[in-house]
C-alpha cells in the first residue's frame, strides 16, 4: 500500500472531491516531516535509505547534499518539489496511487508528490531499480543536468581563458 500523504480521492482525472485545504496542507508541510515516512515504509520492506535517496535524485535532481540541505531547512514539500529539476523521464511514471492514476491529476505539484509516492510505492515492492527509474540497459532515463558547454565549465573553475 502506497504512503498516501492525502486522503484517496475519488478516481478520475483529476483531484475530484479533495478540497483546497487539504491539498494545500501537504503543500506546506516540511519534507523532512514526511522523508522518515518514505524510510520507514522502505526500510519496513527490506530496502535502504540509500535506494531511497537515489530514487528521490533520480526524480529530483538533488544529490545528497542538496536532499540533506532540504531536509535540514525544513523546505516545504511545495519548496522542494519547486527547486526541483524534474527527470524528463518522470512521465512514464504511470500507474494508480491512493486512488488516483498518476498520469491523469491535473494539478502539477500534486502530480510532482504522487509520483514520488509511487516510486516509493515501487521500490518498497521489491521493484527492480532499473525499473524504479524507468532506465534501459542503454542508459536512458538517467537524470543529468543541462550541459552547459565548455565554456561554462571553465568558468565554473576559474579558467575563462
Amino acid at each position: 500500500m502506497p504512503l498516501c500523504l492525502l486522503p484517496a480521492s475519488p478516481p478520475g482525472p483529476h483531484l475530484a472531491g479533495t478540497t483546497l485545504g487539504r491539498m494545500s496542507r501537504i503543500f506546506t508541510t516540511s519534507f523532512a516531516s514526511v522523508y522518515p515516512l518514505y524510510v520507514t515504509k522502505v526500510e519496513r520492506k527490506g530496502r535502504t535509505k540509500d535506494e531511497l535517496d537515489e530514487v528521490i535524485e533520480w526524480l529530483t535532481g538533488f544529490d545528497d547534499s542538496a536532499l540533506s540541505d532540504h531536509l535540514a531547512a525544513g523546505t516545504t514539500v511545495e519548496d522542494f518539489f519547486a527547486e526541483a529539476a524534474l527527470n524528463p523521464n518522470a512521465s512514464q511514471i504511470k500507474g494508480v496511487v491512493c486512488g488516483v492514476r498518476v498520469e491523469e491529476i491535473d494539478d502539477p505539484l500534486m502530480q510532482k508528490i504522487r509520483y514520488l509516492d509511487k516510486l516509493v510505492d515501487e521500490l518498497a515492492k521489491g521493484k527492480a531499480m532499473d525499473k524504479v527509474l524507468r532506465t534501459s540497459p542503454s542508459g536512458r532515463g538517467e537524470h543529468q543536468r543541462p550541459d552547459l558547454g565548455k565554456h561554462a565549465l571553465a568558468v565554473a573553475e576559474g579558467d575563462e581563458g
